[in-house]
């Protein structure tokens, strides 16, 4: 079966590799090379590649997608189908915008992923809203897949062996890698034809040091079961960190030379220490709920509370599992939200619980950024990102406020008003604290360019 798909999949490349510009080749080195460095050249590192990606990120009920113009990176067309597979069909809605034209909101029922798919493409090409003639003239398929654990250190062309694998790590990743396929399936029955390219959100973090990722637990369970620190956000931690070598590079620190830390901070939080362009610790562990304090995760804590609370207070494993993933961090602390604008408001208010979580979110946050820093032996920039990181100041400056030992003093006009890339360090010879937001989506684009180019020069 997998010889016989993989066989399938060559055919495929050699009719579609006459769609493909001869330029998308040159996007990275094919052997030995790692994405960071294959798009950290330009801003647009694809700049002139002749093709047309469809990025996917399906979740267990949901599928989000953005086609992008690869030749100048621009988004033509993005949307979400919602509900997917919901009780009777109802309440399944298709959003969908092509940029330039109105939004337009399809009800329609959806069962399955596959429905959903065969939807997405009805209206990337309806001759009024859409945003191509045929969907053959989409030359790949991006699709964001959680956890490629020690199997997946890059991304790869979908074949039936990743298939496989990435459905035996779903006992790791069982709320995402199991939905993730069913996008990959849905995209395969409707486009049989084009490439499909997995990326992981973990392949980043696969240069981490094993001790790094290595628990003091007995051996064995990492040997034997794969119980180690794998982390996630990679793509996210990927994208900016290559737009932050950038500006270092032209500031006179060499790329093999930086040392930077990655904040991505959401709902989801995790900060990535990144050296020379590769990951060598990260936040998230196992599983994202390690790390820093989030909206409903807890972050580290000593592990003996889970049998305190199952011992002492009654409760299941399961009851354990919903409380460190969605009844902590800012929502268990403040008693308020998940929603650090929710949080802010309510601590400018002089609620104390929602001050105390804000307080300990950045406190945590500063921390990180202490280890990582001595991890590296120095710091050359600090890279916040994602909602929070993108768009709370407040919580900018609190977590930078008593950095000044790296140079740090943060420029209040600068940071209140950051609304794209910016450096909001005012000190002249300090580490850059830079804001750039992430773009995850053009990240899965460009490395679905480099794997199909190198696929195509084989």
């Amino acid at each position: 079966m997998v010889a016989s798909h993989d066989r399938q999949f060559s055919a495929m490349m050699v009719r579609q590799s006459s769609k493909v510009d001869s330029r998308s080749i040159i996007v990275a080195p094919c052997s030995g090379s790692h994405p960071i460095r294959a798009w950290t050249s330009s801003k647009n590192a694809s700049d002139g590649v002749n093709m047309l990606i469809l990025v996917v990120n399906a979740g267990s009920s949901s599928l989000k997608y953005q086609l992008i113009d690869m030749a100048n990176e621009a988004v033509l067309a993005k949307g979400t189908a919602e509900r997917i597979g919901a009780a009777g069909g109802g309440g399944a809605l298709l959003t969908h915008e092509t940029t330039g034209k109105e939004k337009i909101k399809t009800k329609a029922e959806m069962p399955n992923h596959m429905v959903a798919m065969r939807l997405v493409f009805d209206a990337l090409t309806n001759s009024a809203t859409g945003a191509i003639t045929n969907v053959s003239e989409i030359s790949a398929i991006g699709h964001r897949v959680v956890h490629g654990g020690e199997s997946f250190s890059n991304s790869v062309v979908i074949t039936q062996s990743v298939i496989d694998g990435i459905s035996r790590l779903s006992a790791l990743a069982p709320l995402h890698n199991p939905p993730n396929l069913m996008g990959i399936e849905a995209a395969m029955d409707a486009l049989p034809n084009a490439p499909q390219v997995a990326v992981f959100d973990t392949a980043f973090h696969q240069t981490i040091p094993n001790y790094a990722y290595v628990y003091a637990l007995p051996y064995e369970l990492y040997a034997e079961h794969g119980i180690r620190r794998y982390g996630f956000h990679g793509t996210s931690h990927m994208y900016v960190a290559a737009r932050a070598a950038d500006i270092l590079e032209k500031q006179g620190i060499p790329k093999d030379a930086q040392k930077i830390i990655t904040c991505h901070i959401g709902n989801g939080v995790s900060f990535t220490a990144v050296k020379g362009g590769k990951s060598v610790d990260t936040s998230m562990g196992l599983t994202p709920v390690e790390g820093l304090v989030m909206g409903t995760r807890c972050g580290d804590i000593d592990p003996a509370i889970m049998p305190y609370l199952q011992k002492q207070l009654g409760y299941t494993a399961n009851d354990a599992d919903d409380i460190i993933n969605k009844k902590s961090g800012l929502l268990g602390i403040s008693g308020v939200s998940n929603d650090m604008r929710d949080i802010t408001s309510h601590a400018a208010a002089g609620e104390e619980r929602s001050k105390l979580a804000l307080d300990i979110f950045c406190y945590r946050a500063k921390k990180y950024i202490g280890a990582y820093a001595a991890a590296m032996g120095g710091l050359d920039a600090i890279v916040f990102t994602a909602g929070i990181g993108e768009h709370a100041p407040l919580v900018r400056a609190n977590i930078c406020e008593g950095l000044g030992y790296f140079g740090i003093k943060i420029d209040a006009e600068k940071n209140a008003h950051c609304s794209d890339e910016c450096d909001i360090n005012s000190a002249d010879n300090g580490v850059s604290v830079f804001v750039i937001p992430t773009n995850e989506e053009l990240a899965i684009a460009r490395e679905t360019v480099r794997v199909v180019g190198c696929e195509i020069k084989k």
